[in-house]
């Protein structure tokens, strides 16, 4: 697994042990199995939300494990051009290479750890796909997608593009040495992640070696849900065991605490976990596939700004290789949070 990592554990930035005074352990509330699709033109995911209720999951709304997968030459696939509105794409490569392009101007290459962070905003169009020479060559595969919901009053800002490199996540470990922890948004323990976001959040990525234990100190305002992208452990203090493609999801408190078990399979020799907290936003979400909005009126309004230009126009070097996407066409649903 190529994202970063260190030759020394021992030299990095320890998170300190938990104050049994004032830690607050959050209790596992459920452990949810993700399905797999397809998505794009066809490469494999992982829903890693499905089945999670969206107030659980809010200011997320979409999670997909990309891969594993080992691609023969001519098989990597990706996704045609195709418009956002209204949230955040965070695309996270731990192998592989992916190309990104937008009507915004940004993109850009990401690899080996990479991250790039997409506001859609107002509105934008955008394309990932795997450069030719991987089409050409094939080779492993793996990272996620996250969807982050911008509230009302920031669905209409200008689109931005954060190019964020491996080497600048902010890397700390567990005080024993046996996790290493990479932060890529939000702080902890007084080590910053480079993402600069709208909607307050953490997204970490922790590997964990066999029989060994985590505990974070958790914003309580945040959410808490911990993604097992390959390995075996077990979540919260009551050890409730998960592994691969499980998502956990906490309740209260201050303090997460997740463990590797002692015996991993040759393929996965760590746990590998993918942990997530933002703070709530409370609103109504109406949601059809890549608009994610307040109101039912917001999307219609959104798919007829698509249709009539106004996301955002294909630029001419890549237009002529990768035609519009259609909208999924099935009726947007109104929800609000509990």
């Amino acid at each position: 697994m190529p994202a970063i990592t260190v030759p020394d554990i021992s030299v990095l930035p320890r998170i300190p042990e938990s104050d049994p005074l004032t830690a607050r352990m959050r209790p596992v509330r459920s452990v949810t199995t993700a399905p797999h699709g397809l998505e794009g033109e066809g490469f494999p995911v992982r829903r890693a939300f499905s089945g999670v209720d969206l107030a659980e999951l809010d200011p997320f709304v979409h999670l997909d494990q990309m891969g594993e997968v080992e691609y023969a030459p001519g098989e990597p696939k990706g996704t045609p051009w195709h418009p956002h509105r209204g949230f955040e794409t965070v695309t996270y490569i731990i192998d592989g290479t992916f190309e990104h392009h937008d009507s915004n101007g940004g993109g850009g290459l990401i690899t080996n750890g990479d991250t790039q962070w997409m506001t859609a905003g107002a509105g934008i169009l955008h394309i990932e796909k795997p450069p030719e020479e991987l089409v050409v060559s094939g080779g492993l595969f793996h990272g996620f997608q996250l969807w982050v919901n911008l509230p009302r009053a920031q669905k209409w800002l200008a689109p931005r593009y954060q190019d964020l490199r491996a080497q600048e996540v902010a890397v700390a470990s567990s005080p024993d040495g046996g996790a290493l922890v990479r932060i890529i948004a939000g702080e902890i323990a007084g080590q910053k992640g480079p993402g600069s976001t709208y909607t307050p959040m953490t997204m970490v990525h922790a590997t964990l070696s066999p029989g060994a234990r985590l505990t974070l100190p958790w914003r309580a305002d945040y959410n808490a849900l911990v993604y097992a992208m390959s390995g075996f452990g077990t979540a919260g203090e009551a050890a409730v065991p998960f592994a691969t493609g499980q998502l956990a999801v906490f309740g209260s408190g201050n303090t997460l605490t997740v463990a590797a078990s002692q015996s991993q399979e040759s393929r996965s020799p760590n746990l590998e976990l993918l942990i997530l907290g933002g703070r709530p936003i409370g609103e109504p979400i109406a949601w059809m596939g890549p608009f994610v909005m307040n109101t039912r009126e917001e999307i219609m309004t959104a798919i007829a700004d698509y249709q009539a230009g106004r996301l955002g126009t294909i630029p001419a070097t890549t237009a002529i290789h990768n035609a519009p996407t259609s909208i999924v066409e099935s009726g947007p649903s109104e929800r609000r949070p509990d």
